[in-house]
C-alpha cells in the first residue's frame, strides 16, 4: 500500500476567498515581503509598537507577532510572559467591518473573543487589541465628508454594514487608541461605488495612506492599487503628494496584480511602498514580473509628471526626450471631438455624414455634430477611448493597448467612444501615422502614462511626433532614438504586434 504523506499543512491565510476586488486578502508571503522592506531591529526592540488600521484576516498582525517572537526571545526566555507582552502592549488593529474583526482576532489570538478561554493572551474584554465599532457616514450634501461615500448608495440602518471604515471616520484617532504607534502597515480598502452609471466607483486607498501619514509614524508600509501614478478620478492630489515625497525610500511595483493577489485582476497593477520618516532621497523602485522580482534601481519619483514604473522604460524616454523636442500630447484632441456621446448609434440608412461608434458605421444628420476642432473635412486618426485588455497583459505577458485604429474620410465622424489623434489634408499622411500608432515603439511610449483603461490627451506625453510625410517601422525609431540590444528586447517582450 502506498504511504500517505501526513505532512503537509497548508496556511489557511493563503486559502480564504477574497470579499471583493475592493477588498482584497494579502497572501502571508506578499505580508512578509512588505514586513522584510523594515529595519528588522525594530522586530527585536519590546518598545516598538505596531498597527495594521485596515485589518482583514489578521495576517499581518500575525507576521509581526511571529517576527518579535523570535526577536524578543532571548529578552523574555519565558514563551507565555513573551507571547503576553506582544499581544498587549506591541501589535494593535482595526477592522473594517464586524466579521473581519472576528477572523483577525481569530488568527492572532486563537479566539474570536479576545478574553475567550482559547485566546493565547490574557485580555479581560472581548476585543483585546484588534478594535471594531459599527459606524455612520456623515452625509453632507449626498457625499460622506470623510470618505465620499453616496449615502443613495450606503445609507442604512444601523443593523446592516454601512463601510464607514473606523480609520478615516474619526475625527479624534485617539478615540481609538491613545498612543503613538512606529510602524502602520497594512492593505486598506480600495474603492468604493460613488453611486454613478455601471460599475463607477470612488477611490477612497489614498484616504487611508494620508490619514496614517498625519499619524507621524516612524515608517509606513501599504499595497495599494498602482492608478495613483497618473493621477485621475479624486487622486490628483495624492500623486503630487507620493511624486515629491521624499521620504519614501522603497517601492515594489506590479504592473499585473495576479502576480501579487492570485485572481485578482485589478486595472493598473498594484504596489507596495515604505515610507521612512527619517529618510530624504531617491526612492528604489523594484519590478515585479511574472513573480521575478528585478534589480532594484534608484530613482526620483517625481522625474516627470506621472510616475514611470518600468526602470528599463525610464532610461528609453530620457534617450527619446533627448532627441525629440514635441510629443503627441500637444497634438492629439481632446476627447469628444464631435459632441456625440457613446450611446449614439445614428440611423442605418439615412443622414448626411457617415458616422463610427460602437455599434458600427451608421449615418447622422450634420446639425447633430459639433465640429469644435474644424476638422470635419479632414483625413482623421482614430483610436478607442477604452485601450484593449483593460490595462492588463494578455496570457503571453505582452500588451496590445489599442484595440481599434481607423482613418475617417473627410465628413465622417465619431462618437466619444473613439479618441481624434491627428487630422491630415491628405490621406497619405493619415496612413502614415498609423504606420506608427501600430510600432510596439508607439504602444509601449504610450503605456508609462496609462494607469487606468482610459486613453487620453495626457497618455500620450512620452510619445514624440514624427514627421508624416513617409510610414515608419520599429527599425526604424530604434535607429533614430539610437536604442540599444537590451532596450529593444524590452519593448518586444512588453507589446504584442498590432492586430
Amino acid at each position: 500500500m502506498k504511504k500517505i504523506n501526513k505532512t503537509y499543512n497548508p496556511d489557511v491565510l493563503n486559502c480564504i476567498a477574497n470579499l471583493s476586488n475592493d477588498e482584497v486578502f494579502t497572501p502571508p508571503a506578499l505580508a512578509n515581503k512588505m514586513l522584510d522592506t523594515l529595519p528588522q531591529s525594530l522586530f527585536s526592540n519590546p518598545d516598538v509598537k505596531f498597527l495594521d488600521p485596515f485589518c482583514k484576516s489578521g495576517v499581518f498582525l500575525r507576521e509581526i507577532v511571529k517576527r518579535l517572537n523570535r526577536g524578543l526571545a532571548s529578552q523574555m526566555p519565558d514563551v507565555e510572559e513573551r507571547i503576553n507582552h506582544i499581544l498587549k502592549k506591541q501589535v494593535y488593529g482595526i477592522a473594517i467591518t464586524e466579521l473581519t474583526s472576528l477572523l483577525s482576532r481569530r488568527t492572532v489570538y486563537c479566539s474570536k473573543v479576545a478574553n475567550g478561554p482559547q485566546s493565547v493572551a490574557n485580555f479581560t474584554d472581548t476585543d483585546g487589541n484588534i478594535y471594531y465599532k459599527p459606524m455612520q457616514h456623515t452625509w453632507v450634501g449626498g457625499k460622506c465628508k470623510y470618505c465620499g461615500a453616496s449615502q443613495s448608495v450606503y445609507e442604512r440602518t444601523d443593523d446592516a454594514e454601512t463601510y464607514a471604515y473606523n480609520f478615516i471616520h474619526v475625527e479624534n484617532f485617539n478615540q481609538i487608541f491613545n498612543m503613538k504607534f512606529d510602524v502602520i502597515i497594512g492593505n486598506p480598502p480600495y474603492q468604493l461605488n460613488d453611486g454613478g452609471n455601471g460599475a463607477s466607483a470612488v477611490p477612497i486607498y489614498h484616504l487611508f495612506v494620508e490619514k496614517a501619514i498625519k499619524l507621524n509614524p516612524k515608517y509606513a508600509c501599504f499595497i495599494i492599487p498602482a492608478r495613483w501614478y497618473a493621477g485621475g478620478k479624486g487622486l490628483d492630489t495624492f500623486r503630487n503628494m507620493m511624486l515629491n515625497n521624499s521620504h519614501i525610500s522603497h517601492l515594489v511595483d506590479f504592473s499585473n496584480s495576479s502576480d501579487c493577489f492570485c485572481g485578482v485582476n485589478i486595472a493598473g497593477g498594484i504596489c507596495y511602498f515604505l515610507w521612512n520618516k527619517n529618510f530624504q532621497g531617491d526612492c528604489y523602485v523594484t519590478n515585479v514580473k511574472n513573480n521575478e522580482f528585478g534589480t532594484p534601481t534608484k530613482r526620483s519619483l517625481s522625474e516627470y509628471s506621472v510616475f514611470v514604473r518600468d526602470n528599463d522604460a525610464v532610461e528609453i524616454i530620457r534617450k527619446v526626450k533627448s532627441v525629440s523636442p514635441k510629443f503627441l500630447d500637444d497634438i492629439v484632441f481632446s476627447r469628444n471631438c464631435f459632441c456625440l456621446p457613446s450611446d449614439e448609434h445614428g440611423n442605418e440608412t439615412l443622414g448626411e455624414l457617415e458616422l463610427f461608434s460602437s455599434g458600427g458605421l451608421s449615418f447622422i444628420n450634420k446639425s447633430m455634430i459639433t465640429d469644435k476642432q474644424n476638422i470635419l473635412d479632414k483625413y482623421k486618426v482614430i483610436i478607442t477611448y477604452a485601450m484593449s485588455g483593460g490595462n492588463k497583459p494578455g496570457k503571453d505577458g505582452k500588451y496590445q493597448i489599442i484595440s481599434s485604429l481607423k482613418v475617417l474620410r473627410p465628413f465622417q465622424v465619431c462618437t466619444e467612444t473613439f479618441l481624434v489623434l491627428q487630422a491630415f489634408d491628405n490621406e497619405k499622411s493619415a496612413y502614415n501615422m498609423c504606420s506608427y500608432v501600430q510600432t510596439k515603439f508607439f504602444r509601449m511610449l504610450l503605456l508609462q502614462a496609462l494607469s487606468s483603461i482610459h486613453i487620453t490627451k495626457n497618455t500620450f506625453q512620452f510619445v514624440p511626433l514624427q514627421d508624416f510625410s513617409h510610414p515608419w517601422t520599429d527599425k526604424m525609431l530604434y535607429e533614430k532614438y539610437k536604442l540599444d540590444d537590451k532596450e529593444i528586447d524590452f519593448i518586444e517582450s512588453m507589446i504584442k504586434p498590432m492586430e
